[in-house]
């Protein structure tokens, strides 16, 4: 569920292009105009005029000898114009670098962008084994995902059910909590313990934990998560190796933003509601 907008407010031929622009994915990279105008609901001239501007600006680009377009490599200037500053980078790598070794094999730092968590930057170890695509800039609902209950729980309550109610909450398996009443109870255990744990019938064949970054009035600004392939180590093995020294990042990667002044992008979710 997108935030409810002004309509006099908005430009609409730009909203159609940023749609245009937001068909593609990581696993769908090439469509033909008639597959953008059905995926989008345009009509074919408004399509056909929205795909025409977007390449000529650069930021899609036809596919050699076929029909198809594609974003083009110009699309990347928005994203790390946004979340690749050198400041808040420079701060976490290390950090995070410092948590992946002989049980732990990726760990990431997250911030709440609406209702979903977008990652800023991710450390793997050479050959990673996690069988998951994850790279900067990937976005997952924050209702269900580790790294969403360690920033929503350190959250005021009012925030939490406000970056709740901007999307549809569906079941990704039996235990996923889709209602108000069943995350604020797992993030009740998650404020107690000061980690949260993906449910394992989520993220399959894989361990994730993650802990809030917090600012200095105690309020979340981000997570660390840390990673590993499940059939290597069992789920209490892996709590119990990496809660500390995830919980330990995540509090120095805090002190060290609040030093340095840095500010991470998308972490102020009531800007978005």
């Amino acid at each position: 569920m997108r935030p409810a907008s002004n309509s006099k407010n908005r430009v609409q031929s730009l909203a159609k292009g940023f749609r245009v622009l937001e068909t593609f994915s990581a696993t769908e990279t090439a469509f033909t105009l008639t597959e953008i105008a059905k995926r989008t609901g345009l009509d074919s001239g408004t399509a056909f005029r929205m795909v025409n501007t977007l390449v000529s600006l650069g930021y899609l680009q036809k596919v050699r000898n076929t029909r198809k377009f594609r974003l083009s490599l110009r699309i990347l200037d928005l994203g790390f114009n946004a979340i690749a500053r050198t400041d808040m980078r420079t701060v976490a790598r290390p950090i995070l670098r410092s948590l992946v070794g002989d049980v732990i094999e990726a760990a990431s730092l997250a911030a709440l962008d609406g209702a979903q968590m977008v990652y800023l930057e991710r450390v793997q170890a050479g050959l990673a084994r996690l069988g998951v695509d994850v790279r900067i800039g990937t976005r997952l609902p924050a209702y269900y995902t580790a790294m969403g209950h360690a920033v929503l729980a350190f959250l005021p309550c009012e925030m939490v059910r406000r970056v709740l109610d901007l999307q549809e909450r569906i079941k990704i398996s039996p235990n996923t909590p889709v209602t108000i009443d069943d995350i604020n109870k797992r993030l009740a255990r998650v404020q107690r313990l000061g980690y949260a744990v993906a449910d394992p019938k989520i993220v399959v064949g894989l361990h994730v934990l993650a802990a809030p970054v917090l600012d200095i009035d105690g309020q979340s600004i981000a997570a660390i998560s840390a990673a590993a392939p499940a059939m290597h180590i069992s789920l209490k093995q892996f709590i119990q190796k990496t809660a500390k020294p995830v919980m330990a990042a995540a509090g120095e990667m805090g002190k060290a933003l609040q030093a340095s002044g840095s500010a991470l992008p998308g972490t102020a979710p009531a800007a978005k509601l």
